[in-house]
Formats: C-alpha cells, structure tokens, sequence
C-alpha cells in the first residue's frame, strides 16, 4: 500500500490538471483538488487499499466539482469558464482562438458529458477507466460520449451553415 504522501506527489500535476479542465479555473481546480485530498486523507486507510487509488481521486475530485457546480448558479460557473479558459500544454493546443472556442463549446456541455470528453481525451482514459471514475455502467460512458460528440458536431455544423 502506497502512503499517502506517495500518491499525492505522484499524482497532484495531474489532479490539478483535470481539475483545471473540469473548472475552467486554475484557483478554482486547486480548492477542489484541495478538498478532495483533504476528504482523501481521512479516509487513507481505505482508499490506500484499492488497486487503483488513483482512480478513486479522480472520482473524488468530480464529485467536488460537481457538487460545486450544483452550489452555484450555472450561469455564473458557465460565465467565469468564458472568461478565464483554461491554458492547456501547447502539445495539446491547436492555436489560442481554436482552444477558446473549444473551451466555449465544452463549457455549454452537460457535466457528465464535459467530463467523459476530458476524461477521454484530455486524460487518455479508456472507457472503462472512466466507467469507474464516473462511478456509472460502460455502456453509459459510451452513450454520454457519444452524445457529447454529437453535439458539438451539430454545433458545428450549424456554425458553418450561417
């Protein structure tokens, strides 16, 4: 069993990260990755048991954020995340006025869907790997993904018909 100490050094540039483009929000992803470890520490004794404990921070940090975002006003969470996007790797940009568009389209997503799509994406992640940190049935993943896909391509489609 890896300490907690080892899995948060390990693992924090990359809770960060998802945090940050789960929230649109550098400081926003800290607080959230902050509580989540903090949640995350009183429960060690478990969590460091798991084959995957990194998995389960990943969890832990959507359910933050979700229950974040249901505290605030979805227009405000949708207007801050306009405002401020996120600043990705420039190894995963494709030019500033592209991401910013990207970012707009991702911020108008339901929040299952934005986050299977960064999961998948963004993060690399399998659709079983996503299964389990979104904590709902494979064939979910795969519905939210699609729909999600959908989506923005009907979005870009009608953006290109005006």
């Amino acid at each position: 069993m890896e300490s907690f100490d080892e899995v948060v050094t390990a693992r924090l540039p990359a809770l960060l990260r998802y945090a940050a483009v789960l929230a649109g929000d550098r400081d926003l992803a800290q607080d959230i990755v902050q509580d989540s470890l903090v949640r995350a520490h009183a429960r060690w004794k478990r969590i460091g048991r798991m084959d995957r404990p990194d998995l389960y921070l990943r969890r832990m940090v959507l359910n933050e954020y979700l229950s974040l975002r249901r505290r605030r006003a979805r227009r405000a969470a949708l207007e801050q995340a306009r405002r401020d996007p996120v600043e990705h790797d420039p190894d995963h940009a494709v030019g500033h006025a592209d991401r910013a568009d990207l970012w707009a389209r991702l911020a108008d997503l339901p929040p299952r869907h934005r986050a299977v799509l960064v999961l998948r994406y963004y993060e690399g992640l399998a659709d079983g790997e996503i299964a389990e940190v979104l904590g709902c049935a494979l064939g979910s993943v795969r519905v939210w993904r699609s729909r999600a896909l959908a989506t923005l391509r009907l979005d870009l489609e009608l953006e290109a018909s005006r």
